[in-house]
């Protein structure tokens, strides 16, 4: 585990099939910016496990270079074609794989979650969260696919929430899985441990 620090970076994944989006900011203080974010090119290779093989590579490399300190990825949403949600999946495991292989944090938010922390609602556009996170990282520039600006937002995400009141309070033990925590199968006792270590946060 790597020591902690007042300025730090994390890294989002848009995980995709044909595009992965990701994108990397640094926080310092209460200050963001942004490193770098841009989309993995999948579209023209046609056999699914060097895809697979290259979302690893790929992944691995900005790691490398950019040195994150947690890396948070969109969770797979739950559509009608089977087969197009098992292959997300496999790209989503990919690249998380990748993230663990070099001992970094690995946190997950569905996305309706992340369109909520960046735009104020669950159903906004990738229009909408594009502006948005441009305006917010002040940025000049409109990258070439909205799988850029998807990956940058689901890195935004995890930092507010990471910031709220109960994130704080909970530190590592705090709810992540679909949208919550690092230990998502120990939250309801995750929790129990919070309320035992602060009776006064308990409305009688």
């Amino acid at each position: 585990m790597e020591e902690k620090s007042s300025t730090y970076r994390i890294m989002g994944i848009d995980p995709g099939t044909n595009y992965m989006g990701y994108g990397i900011i640094e926080v310092e203080g209460n200050k963001l910016r942004s490193v770098v974010m841009g989309d993995i090119d999948l579209h023209t290779m046609s056999d699914p496990y060097r895809k697979l093989r290259y979302i690893f590579e790929r992944v691995s490399k900005l790691i490398k270079d950019y040195q994150p300190r947690e890396v948070a990825l969109e969770s797979p949403f739950f559509g009608v074609n089977v087969q197009s949600m098992l292959k997300l999946g496999r790209a989503q495991g990919v690249a998380m794989a990748a993230a663990l292989s070099f001992d970094k944090e690995v946190y997950e938010y569905a996305p309706s979650r992340i369109k909520q922390a960046i735009a104020g609602s669950g159903s906004a556009s990738k229009e909408q969260v594009a502006a948005i996170v441009k305006r917010m990282l002040k940025l000049d520039y409109t990258p070439r696919r909205l799988d850029a600006t998807d990956g940058m937002a689901v890195a935004m995400c995890h930092y507010f929430t990471a910031r709220t009141p109960i994130s704080v309070a909970m530190g590592t033990e705090r709810v992540k899985g679909l949208g919550g925590g690092k230990k998502a199968e120990k939250g309801s006792s995750s929790w129990e441990t919070f309320l035992k270590q602060n009776p006064d946060r308990i409305k009688k």
